[in-house]
């Protein structure tokens, strides 16, 4: 049986492309693909541990997911187990794609359901405790979801902010707004472009972002505000950033962009030592990554050493530069220059996630009446 492998490459740019694939398309190539990999495992002889000495483990996780060059690899060699990578697409894709394949899983572990997602895997079943040795499931245990009793870890996390094209205002002559009601005023008209919600998880925590400022009876006046004064929504966060940003690379028109606290440090110009874009720290919402030993997986035992290697000390110093977010692991010693120029914020807006649980649709419903109409 013919098997396609998909490695995401490492990423030098600002966290993160998010691109949807059509459902169909994955539900048909995906499962196929999982499938494939169920009918390989079964013939893995289980090391004296009991964990899988040989044969396959897939990793499903959004179309982020990247680790430099090398670490996989040497996963595999330890390990004796080959990773596979099926990449759906977005968070708010890979957790909808996970619940409509639940009872023929797409792989062995999940990567990448965020906490705007959580709650409903986790209600859906999808996701199942497993036992986990490395020392980072300690420090993962402090971004534990409520109710939950293991069976999501948490492997990274990071703020959703605007960010600020420095150059652009300063060009202008123009001040840089810094809060939420800044963005509505007239004197920043046309300048904002954020990711659909309904498509774009940091698009989601974006909503929250709003949810948490202003309350669930005000929060649409909010984005009414933000419509009138030439908000621009782009489907992902890639077109909002390489295409719409002034900053991106694309010669986009818009200086206000909807992307990561962690994203400055990767605009410093070759030469220069300062970033020409930084993060509205008065804007953001904090976001965090978790994995989980899938349901029904045929492997999870090689999934659980996955998991393991997820927070291994090698993979938690790997992540800042990688994914640009930041690691669970109390350990790691993050980058200067992320010390410098990424901070997270100090108070980020925040929305109980049992809120999140029962109210995300109607929400997502009232955000695309209010906006796209």
């Amino acid at each position: 049986m013919t098997r396609t492998l998909v490695r995401a490459a490492p990423r030098r740019t600002p966290r993160r492309a998010r691109v949807l694939t059509t459902t169909a398309a994955v539900l048909v190539g995906v499962t196929a693909l999982a499938g494939c990999s169920a009918l390989e495992s079964d013939g893995a002889e289980p090391s004296a541990s009991g964990a899988a000495a040989s044969g396959s483990v897939t990793l499903v996780t959004h179309d982020s997911f990247g680790l430099s060059d090398g670490l996989l690899e040497q996963f595999e060699e330890e390990s004796g187990l080959t990773v596979e990578i099926v990449q759906p697409g977005d968070a708010g894709v890979l957790a909808n794609q996970l619940v409509l394949t639940k009872d023929a899983p797409l792989g062995d572990l999940v990567f990448g359901i965020d906490n705007t997602f959580a709650s409903r895997v986790i209600d859906e079943g999808v996701v199942v405790p497993a036992e986990l040795t490395a020392p980072a499931v300690e420090d993962a245990a402090a971004y534990a979801v409520d109710g939950d009793e293991g069976a999501l870890t948490a492997v990274d996390f990071g703020d959703v902010c605007v960010n600020v094209d420095h150059e652009w205002f300063a060009a202008q002559g123009l001040a840089e707004p810094t809060t939420l009601e800044d963005l509505a005023k007239p004197e920043y008209k046309d300048l904002l472009v954020v990711p659909n919600p309904v498509t774009s998880s940091p698009g989601l925590a974006f909503l929250l972002a709003t949810v948490g400022a202003f309350g669930e009876d005000a929060w649409p006046t909010y984005w009414q505000q933000l419509k009138d004064n030439g908000l621009k929504v782009a489907d992902g966060w890639s077109d909002a950033y390489y295409v719409d940003f002034t900053a991106g690379g694309g010669d986009g028109p818009r200086p206000l962009v909807l992307s990561y606290a962690s994203s400055p440090p990767f605009t410093v110009p070759e030469g220069g030592d300062v970033p020409t874009t930084g993060a509205l720290l008065d804007t953001c919402f904090r976001q965090v990554e978790y994995a989980g030993v899938l349901a029904g997986a045929a492997n999870p035992e090689g999934a659980a050493q996955l998991l393991d290697f997820l927070l291994s000390d090698e993979v938690q110093a790997d992540i800042p530069g990688s994914m640009y977010m930041y690691p669970v692991s109390a350990s790691v010693v993050l980058p200067e220059e992320w010390t410098q120029w990424a901070p997270l914020a100090d108070a980020p807006f925040e929305v109980p996630l049992a809120d999140v649980a029962a109210h995300r649709e109607a929400w997502l419903t009232t955000w695309s009446d209010t906006v796209i109409g």
